[in-house]
């Protein structure tokens, strides 16, 4: 039997613009001719894969429709969510639509994820097929390549989980991956008749209204629109809180690939610093007295560019009316000024410039320094700088 994939649509990508009215959602964002629900759908056309399920709402579904069209996925079923109410029930009433055999496998996949090296996770995915009961849940850890208080992470004993830890702080981030802890990716592989069980014992009242909102649901091309009465009835619930936290059944699937959810600027300028040859062009590079800069990518309310100081260049100090920076250092040791504070950093540390701070960037060493740099903001243009004071004798 082939596996299911069931893609979560769902989310609103909040983090990235944290004060914005109207924002877009991360998985639709054009990061350069491919969004990370087009990574996705490319993904699920493995040969191991049966045809996905995609769970979303009304507001989303024209963009995931067109996102079908682009990627030439003709079979699929999209079920809607009338309102949001968490990862258990969206999970929960996409196992439940009846096209799915009891004992079908179901992998469920973020439609905002980034995964590299896509074969080896094809390949865990078929290898732990036949371990799948009615009962058990298998989820994918990633092995951390830093300490990282942007995820949650699980520890085990062999391959089951003993304990999930919810997005500790530095420190304690640190002791975890010291005990051989995994981020955990949020992804999850378990059959249909596991999910039913588990919701059964654990969340009857989500099972309830879930399985009322699937059986009233109404379906027209390839859309099943889940009733609206039941479903808000549902208990909002992620599902790492409404099972996971509750079963003990659950084995883990460890990978050592390059993996991420984008969630944070920071990733997202480490994903085009580690892809910037893809990116550069000689035309988008702009010389200035205190060395050079290279526009990566112009996006929808971001830019992302490399800044190269060279030894002893100092940029003007200065502040934006309409916009912030995210900052993170790749090379060298930078002298930074934020407001009234001043610290130097280090590679792969990053600092957050609100809009409206003064700031200034330094190097006072003989290495260069390089930094990529997220503006995020309505106008990213070069006349949006205000300088206070200048070496080069900008400052009219």
């Amino acid at each position: 039997m082939k596996i299911r994939p069931v893609i979560l649509c769902g989310g609103a990508g909040t983090r990235l613009w944290p004060k914005a009215k109207k924002h877009q959602a991360k998985q639709f964002i054009d990061f350069g001719n491919w969004t990370l629900l087009g990574k996705t759908l490319e993904r699920v056309k493995a040969s191991l894969f049966d045809a996905p399920i995609i769970s979303t709402n009304a507001k989303y579904l024209r963009q995931v429709k067109q996102h079908l069209k682009k990627h030439k996925i003709r079979k699929f079923k999209i079920v809607l969510e009338p309102a949001k109410r968490n990862t258990a029930p969206a999970i929960l009433s996409t196992a439940l639509i009846k096209d799915i055999p009891n004992e079908q496998p179901l992998m469920f996949l973020a439609a905002d994820h980034l995964i590299e090296k896509v074969g080896l996770f094809n390949k865990a995915i078929k290898k732990n097929q036949k371990k799948l009961t009615h009962n058990n849940i298998f989820i994918f850890g990633i092995k951390p390549t830093m300490p990282s208080s942007e995820f949650g992470y699980f520890l085990t004993k062999n391959t089951k989980v003993t304990r999930f830890v919810e997005k500790p702080k530095q420190a304690k981030a640190k002791q975890i991956i010291s005990k051989k802890g995994y981020w955990n990716s949020g992804m999850f592989y378990l059959r249909k008749d596991s999910i039913i069980n588990n919701f059964k014992k654990y969340q009857p009242n989500i099972y309830r209204n879930c399985n009322k909102a699937v059986t009233k649901a109404k379906y027209k091309s390839n859309v099943y629109y889940l009733n609206k009465q039941a479903f808000t009835k549902a208990t909002a619930k992620s599902f790492d809180y409404a099972i996971l936290e509750k079963t003990k059944d659950i084995n883990a699937i460890k990978l050592d690939i390059p993996w991420s959810d984008l969630g944070s600027w920071k990733e997202i300028c480490k994903m085009y610093g580690r892809n910037k040859r893809r990116y550069y062009k000689k035309k988008n590079v702009f010389h200035r007295p205190w060395g050079s800069y290279v526009n990566l990518f112009n996006g929808k309310e971001f830019l992302i560019k490399e800044l190269y100081v060279k030894p002893k260049g100092i940029l003007s100090l200065q502040k934006h009316h309409h916009r912030a920076e995210h900052w993170v250092v790749t090379h060298g040791k930078p002298k930074i000024t934020l407001n009234k504070k001043y610290f130097t950093m280090k590679p792969d540390e990053t600092i957050f410039i609100p809009l409206g701070a003064i700031h200034r960037i330094e190097n006072q060493y003989k290495k260069p320094v390089k930094i990529i740099e997220a503006q995020v903001g309505s106008i990213l243009k070069e006349t949006d700088i205000v300088r206070f004071q200048d070496v080069y004798g900008r400052v009219k």
